[in-house]
């Protein structure tokens, strides 16, 4: 009864700038954490940031600087900036999303963003 919806993806060229959105919705006590995890052409999913409900953020190592997480409590809602975007950081990205207090993690369908010339 939890849904996750991203936006913001698209093409954008090296060096440019991009914000994705995630709007959660539907049977919501209260999200612990949210985050942003990616998955590039032939790898993994990764981690690419997450913030707290206190405001606490992390960042995977290949983003610092570049990214900027933030979330309003309120409105179930997380923003990803993405800055100084690179051809690396092609991938679906995906918003995490952890709730209490069942404590379950949810996911949205992705959005992509590719950065190409």
């Amino acid at each position: 009864q939890v849904q996750l919806v991203e936006s913001g993806g698209g093409l954008v060229q090296p060096g440019g700038s991009l914000r994705l959105s995630c709007a959660a919705s539907g049977t919501i006590y209260r999200i612990n954490t949210m985050g942003w995890y990616r998955q590039a052409p032939g790898k993994e999913r990764e981690l690419v940031a997450a913030v707290a409900s206190n405001g606490r953020t992390n960042y995977a190592d290949s983003v610092k600087g570049r990214f900027t997480i933030s979330r309003d409590n309120g409105k179930n809602t997380m923003w990803l900036q993405m800055n100084s975007l690179t051809p690396e950081d092609t991938a679906v990205y995906y918003c995490n999303a952890r709730l209490d207090p069942a404590y379950m993690d949810y996911w949205g369908k992705g959005t992509l963003v590719t950065v190409s010339s």
